[in-house]
């Protein structure tokens, strides 16, 4: 696949794709009054970039490809993406759902010294005393912002595949200090934040918990160190984190907590409450050997547990072309 950037002024001394993608070759040469870039096959699907351009003072910046329209929606910004053949968009975002209606639920959650906001999904038709299944997602707003969670419950009600539940968009808050396996979060979100869920809304049948990189560690930090609170889990590209195969992440300053339960994690036997686990990763980013490793764990330990890779990195789409049929499946069995 050829890349091209037309500079006939001569605007850049130098040219660079960036991508979480390791890449053989990522500097473009100039060639004609353009910038070329030949990449080899990928083994991605889709390739989420940006440009590093360096002007001919030397200053530099990181721009979109403005040779290409297509952009994908991500936490820290849009960024340029290649569709490469065979990738295709989830068919149910395409599909009508029913129509919804949000709550806002605000909880003190003790420990924290903070509140946890969470703004609660339901059918429009669904009043607060109708039993209904709940999903609760940790990164609840940027879910349904850029992966279009509550689309996919909507259109999954509307075609059958999923039955009427309501989905609780939990907001981060302190995000990396919350989601990095800290007791004190596990403590509010357990006995503060599910439970003043269920006190606003009535909740049919197990409560099911989601999340993605930090917050799906989160959520089995939660249901290992609570057994009974989620009756399922479904947990994206999760950051496992273990120094064989993370140390690039030791800057992070909640590293060595997240090891100590990584590490205790795989050491223990069976678990005493070992519900269906869904696992999804992109089998090219980072956290894709440590969630192999967790997925084999928990299975050993008596878990049903499955982990489906995806052909994407660590991205918000990727997580979003891995509900269905992987979160359709866990949601239609646990429910």
């Amino acid at each position: 696949m050829l890349l091209r950037l037309a500079d006939p002024d001569e605007r850049y001394a130098a040219v660079r794709l960036c991508a979480d993608l390791p890449l053989p070759e990522a500097d473009y040469a100039r060639h004609n009054g353009e910038w070329r870039l030949e990449l080899a096959p990928l083994p991605v699907a889709r390739l989420e970039y940006e440009l590093e351009v360096i002007d001919q003072e030397g200053a530099g910046a990181r721009v979109r490809d403005p040779g290409n329209p297509r952009t994908a929606p991500g936490a820290f910004g849009d960024k340029s993406v290649l569709l490469l053949p065979g990738y295709r968009e989830p068919g149910w975002l395409a599909r009508e759902g029913v129509p919804g209606q949000t709550q806002e639920v605000v909880v003190a959650g003790r420990g924290l010294g903070a509140e946890v906001h969470a703004d609660v999904w339901s059918p429009a038709d669904a009043g607060p005393g109708e039993p209904l299944p709940l999903l609760v997602a940790h990164d609840g707003p940027e879910y349904d912002r850029l992966a279009a969670l509550t689309h996919f419950a909507a259109a999954g009600i509307a075609s059958g595949a999923l039955p009427r539940h309501r989905v609780a968009l939990l907001a981060p808050g302190e995000r990396d200090e919350w989601y990095s396996a800290s007791a004190r979060y596990a403590g509010a979100l357990v006995r503060d934040v599910v439970p003043a869920l269920r006190s606003a809304v009535s909740v049919a049948g197990p409560v099911v918990g989601m999340g993605a990189s930090l917050g799906g560690l989160a959520m089995l930090h939660a249901q290992r160190r609570h057994p009974g609170t989620f009756g399922g889990l479904f947990l994206q590209s999760g950051s496992f984190f273990t120094p064989q195969f993370d140390a690039q992440e030791s800057s992070f300053p909640r590293y060595q907590r997240i090891v100590r339960f990584v590490r205790g994690t795989l050491r223990e036997g069976v678990h005493a409450d070992p519900v269906p686990v869904v696992l999804t990763c992109g089998s090219a980013e980072e956290n894709a050997e440590n969630n192999r490793l967790m997925a084999r764990t928990l299975a050993n330990q008596g878990y049903p547990a499955a982990l489906h890779e995806i052909p994407d990195l660590h991205n918000y789409t990727a997580w979003r072309d891995a509900f269905e049929p992987h979160l359709t499946g866990l949601l239609a069995r646990t429910w």
